[in-house]
Protein backbone atom coordinates (compact mmCIF):
# COMPACT_ATOMS: atom_id res chain seq x y z
CA UNK A 1 0.00 0.00 0.00
CA UNK A 2 1.81 3.37 -1.19
CA UNK A 3 0.34 6.65 0.54
CA UNK A 4 -0.31 9.15 -2.19
CA UNK A 5 -1.15 12.87 -1.55
CA UNK A 6 -4.92 13.14 -3.10
CA UNK A 7 -7.13 16.95 -3.88
CA UNK A 8 -8.86 17.36 -1.21
CA UNK A 9 -11.60 18.22 -3.76
CA UNK A 10 -11.78 14.94 -5.81
CA UNK A 11 -12.33 13.15 -2.31
CA UNK A 12 -15.73 11.62 -2.13
CA UNK A 13 -17.48 11.47 1.67
CA UNK A 14 -19.43 8.30 1.74
CA UNK A 15 -23.21 9.33 1.90
CA UNK A 16 -24.44 6.56 4.28
CA UNK A 17 -21.94 7.34 6.57
CA UNK A 18 -23.33 5.94 10.47
CA UNK A 19 -20.61 8.05 12.56
CA UNK A 20 -21.09 11.91 13.31
CA UNK A 21 -18.51 14.52 13.49
CA UNK A 22 -19.64 17.81 15.27
CA UNK A 23 -17.68 20.98 15.49
CA UNK A 24 -16.19 20.56 18.22
CA UNK A 25 -14.82 17.07 17.50
CA UNK A 26 -13.82 18.73 13.80
CA UNK A 27 -12.19 21.67 15.87
CA UNK A 28 -10.09 18.99 17.98
CA UNK A 29 -8.99 17.25 15.08
CA UNK A 30 -7.71 20.21 13.28
CA UNK A 31 -5.44 21.37 16.34
CA UNK A 32 -4.03 17.83 16.69
CA UNK A 33 -3.29 18.14 12.89
CA UNK A 34 -1.66 21.36 13.27
CA UNK A 35 0.29 20.25 16.35
CA UNK A 36 1.32 16.65 15.13
CA UNK A 37 0.92 17.03 11.40
CA UNK A 38 -1.53 14.67 9.60
CA UNK A 39 -0.24 11.73 10.52
CA UNK A 40 -3.34 9.07 9.84
CA UNK A 41 -4.02 8.94 6.13
CA UNK A 42 -7.13 9.02 4.77
CA UNK A 43 -8.65 5.09 3.34
CA UNK A 44 -10.06 5.65 0.04
CA UNK A 45 -11.49 3.26 -2.56
CA UNK A 46 -10.49 3.24 -6.42
CA UNK A 47 -12.77 6.20 -7.33
CA UNK A 48 -11.83 8.52 -4.69
CA UNK A 49 -14.83 7.91 -2.10
CA UNK A 50 -13.93 7.71 1.79
CA UNK A 51 -13.33 4.39 3.65
CA UNK A 52 -12.65 6.00 7.04
CA UNK A 53 -11.06 9.64 7.60
CA UNK A 54 -13.98 11.60 7.07
CA UNK A 55 -13.31 13.28 10.71
CA UNK A 56 -9.68 14.00 9.05
CA UNK A 57 -10.81 15.75 5.85
CA UNK A 58 -13.16 17.83 7.45
CA UNK A 59 -11.05 18.71 9.93
CA UNK A 60 -8.21 19.34 6.57
CA UNK A 61 -10.90 21.91 5.15
CA UNK A 62 -11.09 23.85 8.13
CA UNK A 63 -7.36 24.06 8.02
CA UNK A 64 -7.35 24.96 4.17
CA UNK A 65 -5.37 22.11 3.39
CA UNK A 66 -5.71 21.36 -0.43
CA UNK A 67 -3.76 18.10 -0.62
CA UNK A 68 -4.03 14.87 2.06
CA UNK A 69 -2.57 11.63 2.77
CA UNK A 70 -4.54 8.72 1.51
CA UNK A 71 -4.05 5.09 0.80
CA UNK A 72 -6.28 3.86 -2.12
CA UNK A 73 -7.60 0.40 -1.15
CA UNK A 74 -8.80 -1.48 -4.14
CA UNK A 75 -8.84 -4.84 -3.10
CA UNK A 76 -12.62 -4.34 -0.99
CA UNK A 77 -15.93 -5.53 -1.91
CA UNK A 78 -18.59 -3.34 -1.88
CA UNK A 79 -19.62 -5.15 1.39
CA UNK A 80 -16.29 -4.75 2.90
CA UNK A 81 -15.95 -1.66 2.26
CA UNK A 82 -19.65 -0.68 4.06
CA UNK A 83 -18.32 -3.04 7.16
CA UNK A 84 -15.07 -1.23 7.32
CA UNK A 85 -16.68 2.23 7.57
CA UNK A 86 -18.53 1.35 10.37
CA UNK A 87 -15.41 -1.34 12.09
CA UNK A 88 -13.20 1.54 12.05
CA UNK A 89 -14.90 3.72 14.17
CA UNK A 90 -16.82 0.89 16.35
CA UNK A 91 -13.04 -1.14 17.04
CA UNK A 92 -11.60 2.45 18.44
CA UNK A 93 -14.30 2.87 20.65
CA UNK A 94 -14.39 -1.06 22.07
CA UNK A 95 -11.05 -0.29 23.60
CA UNK A 96 -10.79 1.02 27.08
CA UNK A 97 -8.04 2.78 29.31
CA UNK A 98 -5.79 2.14 32.47
CA UNK A 99 -6.58 5.30 34.36
CA UNK A 100 -4.00 5.13 36.83
CA UNK A 101 -1.59 4.84 33.97
CA UNK A 102 -3.38 8.01 31.92
CA UNK A 103 -3.23 10.07 34.98
CA UNK A 104 0.87 9.33 35.03
CA UNK A 105 1.09 10.26 31.21
CA UNK A 106 -1.03 13.26 31.44
CA UNK A 107 0.56 14.48 34.75
CA UNK A 108 4.14 13.97 33.22
CA UNK A 109 2.83 15.91 29.63
CA UNK A 110 1.30 18.81 32.46
CA UNK A 111 4.44 19.50 33.91
CA UNK A 112 5.89 19.55 30.60
CA UNK A 113 3.72 22.07 29.58
CA UNK A 114 2.19 20.79 26.97
CA UNK A 115 -1.88 21.73 25.90
CA UNK A 116 -3.49 18.69 27.58
CA UNK A 117 -6.73 19.86 25.30
CA UNK A 118 -4.72 18.53 22.23
CA UNK A 119 -4.88 14.84 24.14
CA UNK A 120 -8.87 15.08 23.13
CA UNK A 121 -10.15 15.27 26.97
CA UNK A 122 -12.22 17.99 27.81
CA UNK A 123 -11.88 19.66 31.10
CA UNK A 124 -14.16 17.97 33.23
CA UNK A 125 -12.48 14.41 31.84
CA UNK A 126 -8.75 15.94 32.94
CA UNK A 127 -10.17 17.09 36.38
CA UNK A 128 -11.85 13.58 37.38
CA UNK A 129 -8.72 11.80 36.30
CA UNK A 130 -6.38 13.74 38.59
CA UNK A 131 -8.75 14.17 41.40
CA UNK A 132 -9.18 10.33 41.38
CA UNK A 133 -4.78 10.07 40.99
CA UNK A 134 -4.64 12.16 44.01
CA UNK A 135 -7.07 10.35 45.96
CA UNK A 136 -5.12 7.19 45.11
CA UNK A 137 -1.93 8.79 46.17
CA UNK A 138 -3.09 9.81 49.25
CA UNK A 139 -4.17 6.02 50.73
CA UNK A 140 -0.79 4.67 48.74
CA UNK A 141 1.85 6.85 50.23
CA UNK A 142 4.51 5.18 52.68
CA UNK A 143 4.08 5.51 55.77
CA UNK A 144 6.72 5.55 58.37
CA UNK A 145 5.17 3.48 61.28
CA UNK A 146 6.64 3.97 64.66
CA UNK A 147 8.78 0.95 66.10
CA UNK A 148 6.42 -0.55 68.69
CA UNK A 149 8.89 -0.40 72.27
CA UNK A 150 7.67 -3.01 74.35
CA UNK A 151 7.53 -1.79 78.41
CA UNK A 152 10.25 -3.58 80.42
CA UNK A 153 7.97 -5.70 82.69
CA UNK A 154 4.79 -7.60 82.06
CA UNK A 155 1.28 -6.15 82.86
CA UNK A 156 -0.96 -7.68 85.36
CA UNK A 157 -3.54 -9.59 83.05
CA UNK A 158 -6.41 -6.96 84.90
CA UNK A 159 -5.25 -3.93 83.45
CA UNK A 160 -5.77 -5.30 79.98
CA UNK A 161 -9.60 -4.77 80.36
CA UNK A 162 -12.30 -3.13 82.02
CA UNK A 163 -15.22 -5.63 81.89
CA UNK A 164 -17.85 -3.48 84.60
CA UNK A 165 -20.21 -2.52 81.72
CA UNK A 166 -20.41 -5.83 80.60
CA UNK A 167 -20.92 -7.29 83.66
CA UNK A 168 -23.72 -5.11 84.65
CA UNK A 169 -25.65 -5.57 81.33
CA UNK A 170 -25.22 -9.23 81.91
CA UNK A 171 -26.25 -8.95 85.46
CA UNK A 172 -30.11 -7.15 83.84
CA UNK A 173 -29.98 -10.09 81.41
CA UNK A 174 -30.15 -12.69 84.41
CA UNK A 175 -32.63 -11.37 86.09
CA UNK A 176 -35.01 -10.53 83.30
CA UNK A 177 -37.63 -12.75 82.67
CA UNK A 178 -36.93 -13.46 78.80
CA UNK A 179 -37.02 -17.05 77.32
CA UNK A 180 -33.68 -18.81 78.02
CA UNK A 181 -32.68 -18.76 74.47
CA UNK A 182 -32.79 -15.07 74.39
CA UNK A 183 -30.50 -14.65 77.54
CA UNK A 184 -28.27 -17.18 76.16
CA UNK A 185 -27.63 -14.97 72.92
CA UNK A 186 -27.61 -11.45 75.24
CA UNK A 187 -25.27 -13.22 77.48
CA UNK A 188 -22.95 -13.83 74.82
CA UNK A 189 -23.10 -10.67 72.95
CA UNK A 190 -22.90 -8.42 76.51
CA UNK A 191 -18.96 -9.40 76.15
CA UNK A 192 -18.36 -6.61 73.16
CA UNK A 193 -18.72 -4.24 76.06
CA UNK A 194 -15.45 -5.15 77.24
CA UNK A 195 -13.18 -2.02 77.34
CA UNK A 196 -9.43 -3.48 76.30
CA UNK A 197 -6.44 -1.37 76.95
CA UNK A 198 -4.63 -2.04 73.43
CA UNK A 199 -1.20 -0.94 74.73
CA UNK A 200 -1.07 -3.15 77.61
CA UNK A 201 -2.12 -6.14 75.65
CA UNK A 202 0.25 -5.18 73.22
CA UNK A 203 2.81 -5.21 76.26
CA UNK A 204 1.44 -8.61 77.49
CA UNK A 205 1.93 -9.97 74.29
CA UNK A 206 5.30 -9.06 74.07
CA UNK A 207 6.40 -10.84 77.22
CA UNK A 208 4.11 -13.49 76.80
CA UNK A 209 5.04 -17.33 76.02
CA UNK A 210 4.61 -18.78 72.57
CA UNK A 211 1.30 -20.35 73.02
CA UNK A 212 -0.38 -17.31 74.37
CA UNK A 213 1.06 -14.96 71.55
CA UNK A 214 -0.87 -17.55 68.88
CA UNK A 215 -3.93 -17.97 70.94
CA UNK A 216 -4.07 -13.67 71.32
CA UNK A 217 -3.39 -13.78 67.56
CA UNK A 218 -5.86 -15.75 66.44
CA UNK A 219 -8.34 -13.52 68.37
CA UNK A 220 -7.43 -11.04 66.93
CA UNK A 221 -5.86 -9.08 70.11
CA UNK A 222 -3.32 -8.78 67.83
CA UNK A 223 -2.24 -8.50 64.60
CA UNK A 224 1.19 -9.30 63.24
CA UNK A 225 0.25 -10.78 59.68
CA UNK A 226 -1.83 -8.39 57.75
CA UNK A 227 -2.44 -10.77 55.14
CA UNK A 228 -3.91 -13.63 57.59
CA UNK A 229 -5.83 -10.88 58.92
CA UNK A 230 -7.80 -10.21 56.10
CA UNK A 231 -7.82 -13.59 55.02
CA UNK A 232 -9.60 -14.02 58.53
CA UNK A 233 -12.59 -10.99 58.02
CA UNK A 234 -10.32 -9.47 60.80
CA UNK A 235 -9.33 -6.35 58.88
CA UNK A 236 -11.69 -4.78 55.94
CA UNK A 237 -10.65 -2.98 53.11
CA UNK A 238 -12.26 -0.38 50.85
CA UNK A 239 -12.43 -1.86 46.84
CA UNK A 240 -9.62 0.89 45.96
CA UNK A 241 -7.46 0.27 48.93
CA UNK A 242 -7.78 -3.16 48.43
CA UNK A 243 -7.00 -2.89 44.85
CA UNK A 244 -4.15 -0.76 45.84
CA UNK A 245 -3.09 -3.41 48.38
CA UNK A 246 -2.62 -6.52 46.18
CA UNK A 247 -0.92 -4.45 43.20
CA UNK A 248 1.70 -3.50 45.55
CA UNK A 249 2.19 -6.92 46.83
CA UNK A 250 2.78 -7.84 42.93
Amino acid sequence: MNIEQVKIDKLIPYARNSRTHSDAQVAQIAASIKEFGFTNPVLIDETGSIIAGHGRVMAARKLAITDVPSIRLTHLTEAQKKAYVIADNKLALNAGWDDEMLAVELTDLKDMGFDLDLTGFNPKELKDLFDEKDEINSYSQKVDAPTYEPSATKPNIKDLYDDAKAFNLIDKIKTSKLPQAEKDFLMLTAGRHVLLNLQLIADYYAHSEKQVQELMEESALIIVDIDNAIANGWVNLSEKLDEIYTNDDE
